[in-house]
């Protein structure tokens, strides 16, 4: 019961944080300040319901964690998005053709891939994986809300399998495992956000089959779609795979280290779904 009352409660907070952010699109400063409001507000909504159905200390969002974690997750977020586009664009299949016709619309943009970012992470990681993994241990979890996680991409515009399937390996792994090395959500909101906002405010690219967005940089997709993700955008090039791949490895790595790992469940605990996972650290106490 407490899993389906945080969905529903979280969804619930993204579908209206949605509206929100639609409402005030067509306006850069209103579409800024809307986003960043309700972001928080859809944070607030899975705090207090987590802390009403679990009756626990909601670590994993903790404020005195947010600033570090969301400054580190967004520069982390652009610089690996940056790497993997650079290499793209050497590989021939991303070039620049000016700067954009309205630069000032990645202002508004801020707003937009904050809300983004929040309530996607609230949903996969805070409460789908959150809970899977309690009952199947941190390997089933990830691959499961991975799968989960990229599926949901299937709806967009130019969606294809190969997209969502790199959006499962690449973001779902990445986003999956920095919360699983730092159990907290405020990192990969963060790299969440650092990522899209690199994509669609600066260099201009396809976001996961939805469209452009007026950006920064002008640009343009070319060549070998394996290369470029060609119209799905550069989520769906070879190149992030390998990035996201590597980058969930070094999280992963040090989850390990942290003993952050849960172990696999034979059997459900008596307190049943809901309660914070148990690290294999403490379980070995």
């Amino acid at each position: 019961m407490r899993f389906f009352l945080q969905l529903v409660t979280v969804v619930v907070a993204s579908f209206l944080a949605g509206q929100a952010v639609r409402l005030a699109d067509g306006s850069v400063w209103l579409s800024l300040a809307v986003g960043v409001v309700v972001a928080c507000l859809a944070m607030a909504a899975y705090y207090g319901v987590v802390r009403a159905t679990e009756k626990r200390q909601v670590t994993e969002a903790s404020g005195r964690e947010a600033a570090s974690g969301l400054i580190k997750g967004t520069l982390l977020g652009v610089a690996i998005f940056a790497a993997v586009i650079g290499v793209i664009a050497v590989s021939g299949g991303y070039r620049i053709v000016g700067l954009g016709d309205d630069p000032f619309n990645a202002v508004g943009l801020i707003g937009l891939m904050a809300v983004a970012a929040t309530t996607e992470e609230l949903v996969f990681r805070g409460v789908l994986f959150r809970h899977l993994e309690k009952l199947t241990g941190t390997w089933v979890a990830l691959l499961a809300s991975a799968l989960v996680f990229g599926g949901l991409h299937l709806v967009n515009k130019d969606a294809t399998l190969w997209g969502a399937l790199c959006v499962a390996i690449a973001g779902g792994g990445l986003l999956t495992s920095s919360y699983v090395a730092t159990r907290s959500l405020w990192l990969p909101i963060g790299l969440h956000f650092g990522w899209n906002y690199a994509q669609s405010a600066i260099f201009g690219s396809e976001v996961s089959g939805s469209g452009a967005q007026q950006a920064i940089l002008d640009s343009q997709s070319t060549g070998n779609a394996l290369i470029s993700g060609g119209q799905f955008g550069p989520e769906a090039s070879i190149f992030t795979v390998l990035a996201g791949v590597l980058a969930t490895a070094a999280f992963l790595w040090l989850a390990r280290r942290r003993g952050n790992l849960v172990p696999m469940r034979r059997k459900a605990g008596p307190t049943g779904l809901g309660r914070p996972a148990e690290p294999a650290s403490k379980l070995a106490q």
